[in-house]
């Protein structure tokens, strides 16, 4: 069956803080790791007032001190905006602390703005490097062999396992040539999905890190006991969305009943294209459209996100989930 993780942006919900959305990041990594969720990974977002896990490594150590079992990890690292050494240190922190539990997962983007970009003191050209970067950063990794002069410490020696992250044909290029995992965000850029897992899985090579193709998907999943109660938690992200498409982002905005009824034309298409990746409703409506998603796609996994602003119902759904995979894992 295929496995279930979870990717939290660590929500700001209107009139919170990241204070507040750091401590449920904790508090969801437990109930899933009760409930037995694979992994948990946290995304590096800059200059997003509504995204509390920017500064993802230090993210992901207080997640990891706060639990027991899950592997916790990036979805990830915007590996352009940092130096490859710098990346494998920090990396190789988190594993020396908490071994066999850290995973990597390596983006291309900036995860922000160009004005944001810049003041990271981004290079607009580093992108390119990419390939290059993810070699360099995984080299870091091996057993220091004799007379290196640049070594990362911690790093050296280990076992960190490193994902390709894309919402293109390029990530799913990478990811086959390097015989990596891939994950593909479909949760928000769900266009060439079905092209990306074709490019992936005929053209994998086979590596020391990974025998075969291992695909995991983005995936919204908003559940509730009834259909409607799904469907109001959801515009949250609706909104959010428009809003950071038009230019404004902000933070997590409450839900807001009939959302989608009075919005404009191109913003319903807009939603309709870019969330099309999306399981909203009762336990039945989801085990359906869970069903459905890994009938098309063949993914081995799921990385479900939710960004209900109720942290209650955020929690709620990811147990009503947990509940419908277990069932559906006995049926098949």
């Amino acid at each position: 069956m295929t496995a279930l993780s979870v990717l939290d942006l660590s929500p700001i919900t209107q009139g919170s803080t990241a204070s507040q959305s750091l401590a449920n990041s904790l508090d969801l990594a437990r109930h899933a790791e009760r409930l037995g969720y694979t992994r948990y990974w946290l995304a590096e977002h800059h200059n997003m007032p509504g995204i509390a896990s920017a500064a993802t490594s230090v993210v992901i150590a207080h997640v990891a001190g706060g639990t027991k079992t899950i592997r916790v990890g990036a979805g990830g690292i915007m590996l352009p905006n940092h130096a490859p050494l710098v990346i494998a240190e920090q990396f190789g922190t988190l594993a020396a602390l908490f071994p066999g539990r850290i995973d990597l997962g390596l983006g291309r983007a900036p995860g922000t703005d160009m004005l944001t970009a810049r003041a990271l003191r981004r290079n607009l050209e580093s992108a390119d490097n990419f390939p290059q970067d993810v070699v360099e950063l995984m080299g870091y990794f091996q057993p220091a062999e004799e007379g290196q002069r640049i070594r990362a410490v911690p790093g050296e020696g280990q076992t960190v396992p490193v994902w390709i992250l894309g919402s293109s044909l390029y990530g799913a290029q990478l990811a086959a040539l390097l015989g990596l995992p891939y994950a593909f965000a479909s949760h928000f850029a769900p266009a060439e999905l079905d092209q990306a897992l074709e490019v992936y899985r005929t053209r994998f090579q086979p590596s020391a890190e990974l025998d075969k193709p291992y695909v995991m998907l983005g995936l919204n999943v908003f559940a509730a006991p009834t259909d409607a109660e799904a469907k109001l938690l959801f515009t949250s992200l609706q909104q959010a969305f428009v809003n950071l498409r038009s230019g404004r982002p902000g933070q997590l905005p409450p839900p807001v009943e009939n959302y989608d009824r009075d919005l404009d034309p191109m913003a319903k298409s807009m939603l309709a294209q870019a969330l099309s990746c999306a399981v909203v409703g009762s336990p039945e409506t989801v085990r359906q459209g869970i069903d459905a998603f890994i009938r098309r796609t063949g993914a081995d996994e799921l990385m479900v996100t939710a960004q209900c602003f109720d942290h209650a119902a955020r929690v709620r759904s990811f147990e009503i989930l947990a509940d419908v995979h277990k069932a559906m894992s006995k049926a098949a």
